[in-house]
């Protein structure tokens, strides 16, 4: 079991960055494989990146998203580069037991309550 509480969202002109963080709470942080994933108003939740020892991202935010893990201090991060008016949404911070490869959310049983990101043009 882990909880999740994500900060960092805000808003921030095209072009800009930010970090968002999660810290969890719970069970051995270590055993968990750690993600993000988005949902825009009016479309579906959208895998964004997730890292286990290594690291994974979709296609729109890679080369410009980094995700990165504390395990001393329980807390992943996003920081997020070069952002655009695309990757305005609700950033969700997941965890799944395990080694987990798949992008499918519901691999990722524990899920943050979501910080709003909104990138202006």
């Amino acid at each position: 079991q882990v909880q999740l509480v994500e900060s960092g969202g805000g808003l921030v002109q095209a072009g800009g960055s930010l970090r968002l963080s999660c810290a969890a709470s719970g069970r051995t942080f270590s055993d968990y494989t750690m993600g993000w994933f988005r949902q825009a108003p009016g479309k579906e939740r959208e895998f964004v990146a997730r890292i286990t020892w290594s690291t994974y991202y979709a296609d729109s935010v890679k080369g410009r998203f980094t995700i990165s893990r504390d395990n001393a201090r329980n807390t992943v991060y996003l920081q997020m580069n070069s952002l655009k008016p695309e990757d305005t949404a609700v950033y969700y911070c997941v965890a799944g037991l395990g080694r987990i490869t798949s992008i499918q959310a519901n691999y990722y049983n524990h899920w943050g309550q979501g910080t709003q990101v909104t990138v202006s043009s």
